[in-house]
C-alpha cells in the first residue's frame, strides 16, 4: 500500500534519484522501494548495457567513440518501468538477460564514456519518467543525483564498504569466486569513476550507508529519507530573501 504521506499530487511524477557504486544494492533496493510506494522503477544502467549489446551485435569496437556514436543512431530502445514486470528491448529483441552477459559488461564503460551518448540517453531517461503515468519513479544509476535529475526532491547516494559490496555480488554470482568478483568490482569502479563521480555525495544528497544493514533495513532507511524529504515544508524564497 502506498503511504499517503509520501505521495504528492500533480502532473509531474515525483523523482527519487539514487546513485551508488556496483554492489551497493541500488537495483534490488530501488525496485523494492518502488513497490512499496507504488512508483515506477527505472534502471538507467540497462540503457548503456543495451547500447553496448546493440554495438556488439553490429560488430562495433566499443572503444571507438565515433563508431559507438554512429551505431547509436539506430538504437531502438524500450524498457519497462514496472518493478514487478521488468524487461528491456532493443527493436524486437528482448535483451533483458543478454545485457547481463560478461561480454556486454566488459563493453559498457566504453559506451558510457561517450559524452554525446550520455547526453542523448539522459534525455531519454527524462522522457521515460515524464510519460510513466506513475505518481513517482525511482531512478537509479551513476549520475542521477547530479546530471539526470539534479533538481529531484529526493536525492540519495546508496553506498557500502568495498568488501561488503564484493561479498554481496559474489553471493549473487555463484559461479565466480570472491577474489575475482572483488577485482571486477574494483575495475568497474575505477573505469566508471573516470566518467562520473558516484562515490561522493553532491551537496544536498543524502547518504545511506548499507554496510551494517541487511536488505530490509536498507529499504526502510531509503524510505525514511524519502518520507522526510517529501514531508518537509517548502522553503519560502521571500522569507529567506532568495
Amino acid at each position: 500500500m502506498t503511504d499517503p504521506a509520501i505521495t504528492k499530487p500533480g502532473p509531474d511524477p515525483v523523482i527519487v534519484a539514487i546513485d551508488g557504486p556496483a554492489g551497493s544494492g541500488k537495483s534490488s533496493v530501488s525496485k523494492q522501494v518502488a513497490r512499496r510506494l507504488g512508483y515506477g522503477y527505472l534502471d538507467t544502467g540497462a540503457a548503456y548495457r543495451a547500447l553496448a549489446w546493440h554495438a556488439l551485435e553490429h560488430g562495433i569496437d566499443t572503444s571507438d567513440a565515433a563508431s559507438v556514436l554512429d551505431v547509436s543512431g539506430s538504437f531502438d530502445y524500450a524498457i519497462s518501468l514496472d518493478p514487478d514486470a521488468y524487461w528491456v528491448r532493443v527493436g524486437s529483441s528482448d535483451v533483458t538477460d543478454a545485457i547481463r552477459e560478461p561480454r556486454v559488461s566488459d563493453a559498457v564503460s566504453g559506451v558510457a564514456r561517450v559524452p554525446a551518448v550520455r547526453q542523448s540517453v539522459n534525455a531519454l531517461f527524462r522522457a521515460l519518467v515524464a510519460r510513466s503515468g506513475r505518481p513517482g519513479v525511482v531512478v537509479e544509476g551513476r549520475d542521477i543525483t547530479t546530471v539526470v535529475a539534479p533538481d529531484a526532491p529526493v536525492r540519495i547516494l546508496l553506498t557500502a564498504a568495498p568488501e561488503i559490496r564484493a561479498a554481496r555480488r559474489s553471493a549473487e554470482l555463484t559461479t565466480h569466486d570472491a577474489a575475482s568478483v572483488a577485482a571486477a568490482l574494483h575495475q568497474r569502479d575505477a573505469s566508471d569513476s573516470a566518467v562520473v563521480d558516484f562515490l561522493t555525495a553532491a551537496p544536498g544528497v543524502e547518504v545511506v550507508d548499507s554496510t551494517p544493514l541487511d536488505f530490509d533495513q536498507t529499504v526502510d532507511a531509503v524510505l525514511g529519507v524519502i518520507q522526510a524529504a517529501l514531508s518537509a515544508p517548502a522553503v519560502d524564497s521571500q522569507q529567506t530573501g532568495a
